[in-house]
């Protein structure tokens, strides 16, 4: 196979969206090498395309391809191809590299500490600390099948300070990073897009092993690629993603990003656990499960203030496998969803992708108390057709009778068949509160938004408790199935407490919303509280903010929104050295946190 050549970009904005990338030579995934070309317009007509070799300084990153790469491992890479050629079923779009890597989900480079430009208003003087958003960003080219969310772990970090801005790209350094970049390509098989059918899998897992066998790649230390989300744990930064353990990630004065890695919590987690663990605001504790492909399908467990991970709670009565993304918290519960998306290894064996849909499954929510040592006082609620994969919150209220209920609030996926089949953007989430409750089983639903909604957020100081407004990104149903991975339009403030009676009945509760300039997209919002010191302070009284991508001009910004604004008004936006490529979770973390990671 032909090495690639590496075309890397300066440290200027990107002018045009036209980035040439994994080019197909057929329809067969006969792909040339990725390179990526920065173009300038020259007049309205045309572009001038130049491509340059990165001036690399001795802080950079090495060269992503070794074009000096082992005997070995060019045989290796050879007998990945023959799988591809002549294993693998006819690519689906979701897993076709050379129709997922295009434009503005196209990989980027690191991209070493660097300043910018406040282009709009001024940033609020309260956003002194750093935002950071996680996402796939893949190393190397995939020899293979390769879906949107395998991609290596990258953390783009914007560091405020008195109102100037420094923006850092830098990726996280995964046990399967370290190796690939060793050895000059991509050698660890992909989790998702690589699971499709019994014998390509057997074959990709045999050579995964002599590569083991061979090459020195220690297995041991995982091959999770930490690209899904960023949390605080025990005053510690790590970077998640649920097929492995987390890593821990540290923030220099300079917002530069350093990985400091694999952390198992003293030995105490020895398996993978969830991207989304939910953090008590006053407690300070964390709460998490994992699911895996066999008994116990789920595992829950919490992590004390200090980051002491406590006990395994193994919920045994979860009948079969559930792909459970997140959860959610009250004061007195844990409250986990089972639902249809699974993952089952009898798939593989069927010829079929190992994550898909079980039609004959009803979902259920289970509502198990906070500090069980046990799953014996854990209650389960058939929900048919309820299908979440990110959860927003939930809290404890008592009904006419002081009866015990549970209030969660989700989007759910309106039509969960070819799940893992379509990007985020195309899979229609309509938010939903559901009241549930625990003494007579009755199960309510309230449609709360039709409109396409997910990455929902509201003010981390009301996790486990009642909230009124929530942040989503609006996904627009009108973009053209082919460009919509990831994409958001726009952003939404909704308020959770109305009544269907109070919005007649209009399926809308709608308080504002922001739709992005023409030809330009998001992704997560994330709300930050403008005071988070004062007790008096109103849930709403804050900031959202977002990376946004020009798609006409290839230029990327950061936007601060008045969360108060009808309009959710732009107070501030900076301009970005390079590209942001659309991503998943985000966290922001204040100057004076920042001091004590």
């Amino acid at each position: 196979m032909k090495q690639m050549e590496m075309l890397s970009r300066s440290h200027t904005p990107l002018l045009s969206n036209a980035y040439i990338n994994f080019h197909s030579r057929t329809n067969r995934f006969k792909y040339r090498p990725s390179f990526i070309v920065s173009a300038s317009r020259t007049n309205g007509e045309g572009l001038e395309r130049r491509i340059t070799r990165k001036r690399r300084k001795q802080e950079s990153i090495p060269m992503r391809v070794n074009l000096k790469a082992p005997f070995l491992e060019k045989i290796f890479n050879i007998l990945d191809s023959a799988i591809t050629e002549f294993l693998d079923p006819p690519l689906h779009f979701s897993v076709d590299p050379a129709k997922i890597l295009l434009g503005n989900c196209a990989p980027v480079d690191e991209l070493i500490p660097t300043e910018c430009k406040v282009v709009y208003g001024t940033i609020p003087s309260c956003l002194s600390g750093v935002y950071l958003r996680n996402g796939p960003n893949p190393q190397f080219p995939p020899n293979g099948p390769h879906h949107y969310l395998d991609g290596d772990g990258m953390v783009h970090c914007i560091r405020i300070s008195h109102g100037r801005a420094t923006f850092c790209s830098r990726y996280v350094k995964t046990n399967k990073y370290v190796f690939e970049n060793q050895v000059g390509s991509h050698a660890v098989p992909n989790v998702i897009g690589g699971m499709h059918g019994l014998g390509p899998f057997i074959a990709r897992a045999t050579l995964f092993a002599a590569r083991v066998l061979f090459s020195g790649f220690d297995i041991g230390k995982g091959i999770g690629v930490a690209n899904t989300s960023l949390a605080l744990l025990g005053g510690k930064l790590y970077a998640l993603c649920e097929s492995d353990i987390p890593y821990a990630i540290k923030i220099k004065d300079d917002g530069d990003i350093i990985t400091l890695g694999h952390h198992d919590f003293n030995g105490s987690l020895s398996m993978n656990m969830t991207a989304h663990p939910k953090i008590d605001p006053t407690t300070k504790e964390a709460f998490a499960f994992r699911y895996w492909t066999t008994r116990p399908y789920l595992t829950y467990f919490r992590f004390d203030a200090e980051g002491n991970k406590q006990p395994d709670v193994p919920i045994n009565s979860m009948k079969h496998s559930s792909l459970t993304h997140d959860l959610a918290i009250t004061q007195k519960y844990a409250i986990i969803c089972d639902i249809q998306v699974r993952a089952c290894p009898m798939n593989l064996v069927r010829g079929e992708p190992l994550v898909g849909v079980d039609p004959n499954k009803v979902p259920r929510i289970g509502v198990l108390p906070r500090y069980a040592a046990d799953e014996s006082n854990m209650k389960w609620f058939e929900v048919p057709g309820f299908n979440i994969f990110h959860a927003v919150n939930a809290w404890d209220e008592t009904d006419e009778e002081g009866g015990e209920v549970v209030v969660l609030v989700a989007p759910n996926i309106v039509s969960v068949e070819h799940f893992f089949e379509r990007a985020v953007g195309q899979i229609h989430g309509s938010m939903e509160k559901v009241r549930v409750h625990l003494g007579t089983g009755v199960v309510s639903r309230h449609i709360m938004s039709t409109k396409n909604l997910e990455f929902p957020v509201i003010n981390p100081a009301y996790i486990g408790k009642k909230n009124k407004y929530v942040y989503a990104a609006i996904f627009s149903d009108q973009t053209p199935s082919e460009t919509r991975m990831m994409r958001a339009s726009g952003v939404v403030k909704l308020d959770v407490t109305t009544s269907e009676e109070e919005h007649e009945g209009l399926n809308e509760c709608t308080m504002a919303s922001r739709m992005y300039e023409d030809n330009c997209f998001g992704g997560e919002p994330f709300f930050i509280e403008r005071d988070p010191e004062n007790p008096c302070s109103e849930e709403d009284d804050g900031y959202v903010v977002s990376y946004v991508h020009d798609e006409s001009s290839g230029e990327s910004r950061f936007l601060v929104m008045d969360a108060r604004s009808p309009t959710l008004e732009v107070v501030a936006a900076v301009k970005l050295p390079q590209r942001v490529p659309y991503g998943l979770h985000g966290i922001f973390i204040r100057e004076n946190d920042l001091y004590n990671l």
